[in-house]
Parts: structure tokens; C-alpha cells; sequence
């Protein structure tokens, strides 16, 4: 039977086998058990030989059985798509219709019929598949197609995408920014976490020195309910913004009185170690739902036709966000395990349940619809600030790979997420372990044949007000890792790679934004070249720019690849001066991670080996300061050496690549790392560490001042 189920399986894009990214590449096989299950997520049954064909058959007549697919990803120079007629049918009248979606007009084509003979019996009656070739250059866009046999007429949706994805013209020469979690950004006048009006006053501070980007965290909504469940990459919705960032002192409806009330918590909070989200979350809800009485008992009729004209254009996702919360906040006082725990009634976002129960909570409802809206025109003054500082990028997003599992999306949209199953990736160089995010993953089929809608309005919402965006595991638009809900042993499932490559790039166009792939981890042979030829920016750190698998010298800065952006690390790596004296080994050794003390002091020796490489590439490229060389090599981590970071961000400054991205944590010397994977907050403190110094002392710190400089001689 493997045979059988082998191929099965490769039909419907499931890998049965695959090597992992680990230092010693390793191969694994699945198993027949293993493919049994997640053929069956996938719709299909493969537990005998007879369901194996069966399925097999399913497949093939679903091929035939479709006049047109729902939906054509074409390259602008070659649109084409095929269509399926009785063969009877051949020599009646034909005619295409386009009518382009942006604009509504019809548009006229030259277009030919070409018969490849290519024919099969279904359901005892033979059909002809044709293929309709378009003569014309069309508009990049989509359109709603219509094919017209005699009397019966076929339709679909055509995306004509473009070659390349867009590059902005800002990036014809080199540039640099700041990459930051906002959540981090500490100043004298937030609530104890980064807000928006902290994003507008870094974005005055890039100006003044000179800077074109700001790298910013996933800025997705989390849940309502858990403040303390603070990953950026764990959202209910990739739609939408997390409300805790709003500056609730910047909310018209708010009041000097309301602050007078509230100004002890504030001031403990904002000095605060970490940030607290259990006590920060529902301070800025409380005073929230007082602004948003205020504001629906006001007399501003334009902001309040604002708030109408904002909920009539985020629709229906909208509605189901808040309705999602509304409920969560309900049924978590009585009912535990999330939405699939909730009454059959309430599980289902268009049941007659859930219609009666939002017209009963309407109010409670239009406050989080509130909440969208307030984040939303406050991030919309950052971009404004962005343009009136002339920022040539603004600000690059970060798309997350997948979503939360007991989500708005997954509630909203089931069928269109593979159950019982969540994504992560297999053991590779950074992390041996494997990871597993338990995040919800899109079923490629239904993902199709829902015309790519819910992908494509993800990329939209986060190329809001946003000059470039990364997107996070960017291998997922290939292909992505899954593990079962009730096992370890997963495998990839492939998504349909040039689809999604050209959205991508398509969406890029007509929102005139940038595309960066985050591709460290387990890269697919010519994945990356695939990229690059499609003008995807590669993601390039300091740490992974070495040869022999990490162990050999670090690459040059002329080595770095051009259409990169560039960084010393990302916010799952020590940052450098942690780095530099080994406390990310001790720390993983402590909780466990690294699994006895003979593991760890081999992590030690190698550190040794790696600074001293470090040490010599910042030698080689004479990049120490000149009022500040080095005077001893510190290879045991015995001290630190006095002006490194500034070394290592000239060195990085002065990479090929055409974007280079300097942490702030690395600039003011932070030896606590931001996220540690394979963690929660019982035993890390992930996503709650905040910079060191405040916004308002920022420019006149030091280390920033000398650092900046340092970037800038190269830059």
C-alpha cells in the first residue's frame, strides 16, 4: 500500500519524506500511519487500497468536473487559462468577457482557442479541455472573468501580476533605520508599554538622523481577554491592530480629569522592570470604554461619520472581529478550551444564534469595532509623520506566518485553515529541537478556491501604511511545516508556490510595497533564487552571514547579498553584548535547553572560537573607532571590549546589502535577550523587556550619539 499512499499523498502536495536544516542534515520518512492523517485532514481517505483509489478518482474528476477555476495567478506577458466544455459542445459559439474589478469597465480583448486534444470521461459524458490564450497587454489588476458556451456560461476570477514585485525608488542608494518591538520603546509620558505616539516620536528622531526605515513587530490584535498572551506573532487576527497601543491621553474623548484619576498606576507602571500587561491592558480598556461613551453620547458628528465610514469599509471582518471578542468575553467566565468549547450555536459566525446575539450586545460590540478604530487613525498620523519627514520607506511591517489557533480568523473562516493540526518547522542550525508554534495554517485547496481572498486581504492589511513588509517564515509560500494537534511527527504540505509568489508580488504593486523574506531555518534548494528573481529581499544576520554551517570565518561585508536588508540579529537572537559574554548559554542550559553540562561547555568553547572570528573580521576591516581601539582580544568573555557595537555596526553598515537595520537593543548595550522560542513567560520573560532609556533621552545618550555616528560614517 505505501506505494499507493505515497503517491496519493504527493497529489495532494504532503511530503513523504524530507531532510531537515539541522548540522548534521538529517532525512526523515513518514509513515503510512502518519500520511493516513493528514491525507484525511485534507478531505480525503486513504485507510484501504480501495479509498486510496477512490480518492485518487476524486481528484482526477475534480480536475474535469470544473468548467473553470475559480481563480487564474497569471504573469502579465503570458494570461492564459484553460477551460473545461463537453466535447460536444466544441463548435458552438464562444465568447470572453473581462470586466476589470478596480474600475468596473469592461475591457476589450483579442484572445484565441487552442485545442490540445486533451479529453477524459467523467460521469459517462467526454470532455474537451481548451485553453484560452489573451492577445492583449492588460492592466495589473484582477478581473471577473466570463466564458460564454451557447447558453451556458463559465466564470472566474484572473489576477494579472506583475514579473517582479515593486522596489521602492527610495532604494537606488543604500539606507539604514532602527529595527524595534514597540511594545519596548520606554518614555516619559506612555502608560508602561510603546504606543503610537512613541512610533511618531521615533519617527522624528529617524528624521533628525538621518534614517529611512523603522523595522516594527507585528502590531496584530492579541486576545482581548489574556493581556498576558503578548506574542506579536501569536494574533486572533492579522486584519486588524492590537489595541494596547493606542495612546489613550491621544483619544479626543479623553480627559485631563481622567488622567488626574489614574496618574499613581501610570507612573508604576511606566517604571515598571517589565511591562505588565495584566495590569497595562485593562487600565487603557477602562479609560477606553469611558472615552467611547463619551464619544457615542458626543456631538462630533464628523468623527462619528468617520467611525461609520470606517465600519462600512472594514466590513464584515470587522463585524466578526468584535462579535469573536464580544463572545470570548462572554463565554470565558463559564466555558474553558476556547471557541470550540463554546455552544454548538455560537461556533458558527453565521447562525441564527450569532445574528440575534449581536443585535442583543450591539453596544459592546461597536466598542471593539471603537478600539479598530482609534488604533487605526493614530497609526495613520504615524505614517503622516513618516511623509512629512521624508522618511524613504516609513515603516517596515512584520507579517506573521500563521495565526493563533483559538482565533477570530480560524472562528470566522474554518474551512478555509487544515484541521486538528498546527504549524511549526523541523530541527535546524539555530534551533536543533525543532519548533512547534501551534499556529493555523491555510489549506491550499480551499485557499484557491476561495480565489486567495482571505491571503490577499492579509497582505493588505499589512501593507497599510507601510513602505516594505516582511514576510516572517517566507518558505510558508512554498511550503509549511505541520504537526499534528495529537502527535509529534509531522511533514510539509505544499501550497501552490506560483500562485502565491505572484499575489505577493501583484499586492506589492498596487500598494507600492517593498518584500522582505525572513528565510532562516530549513530553505528549500533554489527557493532563495526563486526569490530574487522576483525581487524578494532577502533577510541577511551577521550571525548566519558565515561559512561552513556556521562554524567557519564571517562573510565580508562585500559578500552580503545587494537585495537584503540586513541586521546583527533579530529579536530571537542575544543581542550583542549577551552574546558576546555567553549568559544566552547559561540561560539555556538553566531551563533546560541544552540538555547537561558537557553540552554546555561545548557551547562555551565554540562562543570562544566565534569571537575570536567576530574579532577578526571587525580587525580586518579596520572598523574599531579610532579613538577607541581594541586592546586586549577577551576571548573567555572576561570583560567586554570597550566599543565593539560600534565596530560591528560599521561593519554591518558597510555590507552591499541595500538596507541595513540596527537594533536598538545593540546600540545601548541590553545583555537580556527579547524572546527565547521554546519558551512561555513561566519561564522566560518574552515579549516584556523594555529599552534601557527613554525616547526623550535618546538622542543625547552616549552610546546612541557615538553608535548613530558610526552608522552614519559608513552609510
Amino acid at each position: 500500500m505505501s506505494g499507493d499512499i505515497h503517491g496519493l499523498a504527493t497529489k495532494l502536495g504532503l511530503a513523504t519524506k524530507f531532510y531537515d536544516a539541522g548540522l548534521c542534515r538529517r532525512e526523515y520518512e513518514i509513515s503510512d500511519e502518519t500520511l493516513k492523517f493528514f491525507i484525511k485532514t485534507l478531505g480525503y481517505r486513504a485507510d484501504t487500497e480501495e479509498q486510496i483509489a477512490r480518492s485518487f478518482q476524486q481528484l482526477e474528476d475534480k480536475r474535469w468536473k470544473l468548467g473553470l477555476d475559480n481563480i487564474y495567478v497569471v504573469e502579465e506577458h503570458n494570461v492564459e487559462c484553460s477551460v473545461v466544455i463537453l466535447s460536444s459542445a466544441e463548435n458552438d459559439d464562444k465568447e470572453l468577457t473581462l470586466i476589470e474589478r478596480q474600475t468596473g469597465n469592461t475591457v476589450n480583448v483579442s484572445y484565441e482557442i487552442i485545442n490540445n486534444n486533451e479529453v477524459a470521461q467523467v460521469d459517462g459524458k467526454e470532455h474537451l479541455r481548451l485553453k484560452i490564450k489573451i492577445n492583449n497587454n492588460l492592466a495589473l489588476g484582477y478581473y471577473d472573468l466570463s466564458f460564454r458556451v451557447k447558453n451556458k456560461t463559465y466564470k472566474s476570477v484572473l489576477a494579472v501580476c506583475p514579473a517582479r514585485c515593486y522596489e521602492a525608488p527610495a532604494m537606488d542608494k543604500k539606507l539604514w533605520g532602527f529595527a524595534i518591538q514597540l511594545y519596548s520603546v520606554k518614555s516619559e509620558r506612555n502608560w508602561g508599554i510603546g504606543d503610537f505616539s512613541d512610533l511618531k516620536n521615533l519617527v522624528k528622531i529617524c528624521g533628525r538622523a538621518g534614517a529611512s526605515v523603522i523595522g516594527l513587530n507585528p502590531l496584530n490584535v492579541l486576545m482581548h481577554n489574556f493581556p498576558e498572551e503578548a506574542s506579536p506573532y501569536c494574533s486572533i487576527s492579522r486584519l486588524f491592530l492590537n489595541p494596547v497601543y493606542i495612546d489613550v491621553e491621544a483619544v479626543p474623548e479623553f480627559t485631563a480629569q481622567d488622567k488626574g484619576e489614574i496618574e499613581n498606576e501610570i507612573n508604576e507602571l511606566r517604571q515598571a522592570d517589565l511591562i505588565q500587561y495584566s495590569r497595562v491592558y485593562p487600565l487603557k480598556m477602562k479609560m477606553l470604554e469611558r472615552c467611547y461613551d463619551r464619544f457615542v453620547e458626543g456631538t462630533d458628528k464628523k468623527r462619528q461619520a468617520a467611525f461609520k465610514a470606517f465600519c462600512k469599509e472594514q466590513g464584515a471582518d470587522l463585524d466578526k472581529l468584535a462579535i469573536f471578542e464580544t463572545l470570548y468575553e462572554d463565554m470565558s467566565k463559564t466555558v474553558w478550551g476556547g471557541w470550540r468549547a463554546w455552544p454548538e450555536e455560537y461556533r458558527h459566525p453565521a447562525s441564527p444564534a450569532i445574528k440575534t446575539y449581536a443585535k442583543e450586545h450591539k453596544s459592546r460590540i461597536d466598542f471593539f469595532k471603537f478600539l479598530q478604530f482609534e488604533a487605526d487613525r493614530q497609526f495613520s498620523q504615524a505614517q503622516d509623520m513618516v511623509k512629512e519627514n521624508g522618511l524613504g520607506i516609513g515603516f517596515y511591517r512584520d507579517l506573521a506566518v500563521g495565526v493563533g489557533k483559538d482565533s477570530a480568523e480560524l472562528w470566522s473562516n474554518p474551512e478555509l485553515f487544515v484541521p486538528e493540526v498546527g504549524a511549526g518547522a523541523p530541527p535546524d542550525a539555530f534551533f536543533p529541537g525543532g519548533q512547534r508554534w501551534c499556529l493555523g495554517a491555510f489549506s491550499p485547496e480551499a485557499l484557491k478556491e476561495n480565489c486567495y481572498e482571505a491571503f490577499i486581504k492579509i497582505l493588505r492589511a499589512n501593507m497599510k501604511n507601510a513602505g516594505a513588509l516582511r514576510i516572517d517564515h517566507v518558505m510558508s509560500l512554498m511550503r509549511l511545516y505541520l504537526i499534528p494537534d495529537c502527535g509529534e511527527q509531522g511533514t510539509y504540505l505544499y501550497y501552490k508556490f506560483s500562485d502565491m509568489l505572484n499575489i505577493v508580488a501583484l499586492e506589492s504593486h498596487l500598494n507600492q510595497c517593498v518584500i522582505v523574506g525572513e528565510s532562516i531555518g530549513n530553505v528549500p534548494e533554489g527557493f532563495l533564487e526563486t526569490l530574487q528573481a522576483k525581487n524578494i529581499h532577502s533577510l541577511s544576520v551577521l550571525w548566519s552571514e558565515r561559512y561552513d554551517a556556521g562554524w567557519g570565518d564571517f562573510a565580508a561585508p562585500s559578500c552580503y547579498p545587494s537585495a537584503a536588508f540586513a541586521s546583527v540579529g533579530t529579536h530571537d537572537m542575544a543581542p550583542l553584548r549577551m552574546w558576546w559574554f555567553g549568559y544566552d548559554i547559561e540561560l539555556s542550559r538553566s531551563l533546560g535547553l541544552i540538555a547537561d553540562d558537557h553540552c554546555k561547555g561545548e557551547a562555551y568553547h565554540k562562543r570562544e572560537i566565534d569571537r575570536c572570528k567576530l574579532l577578526f573580521a571587525l580587525d580586518s576591516n579596520c572598523v574599531w573607532p579610532e579613538d577607541n581601539l581594541r586592546h586586549a582580544d577577551c576571548l573567555y568573555g572576561e570583560k567586554y571590549p570597550e566599543g565593539i557595537e560600534e565596530a560591528v555596526l560599521r561593519f554591518m553598515s558597510r555590507c552591499a546589502s541595500q538596507v541595513f537595520l540596527a537594533q536598538l537593543e545593540d546600540i545601548l548595550h541590553v545583555e537580556k535577550l527579547q524572546n527565547l522560542p521554546g519558551t512561555d513567560r513561566d519561564k522566560h520573560p518574552n515579549w516584556r523587556r523594555k529599552l534601557p532609556v527613554t525616547l526623550e533621552c535618546l538622542e543625547s545618550d552616549i552610546a546612541y550619539v557615538r553608535n548613530i555616528a558610526a552608522i552614519k560614517r559608513e552609510r
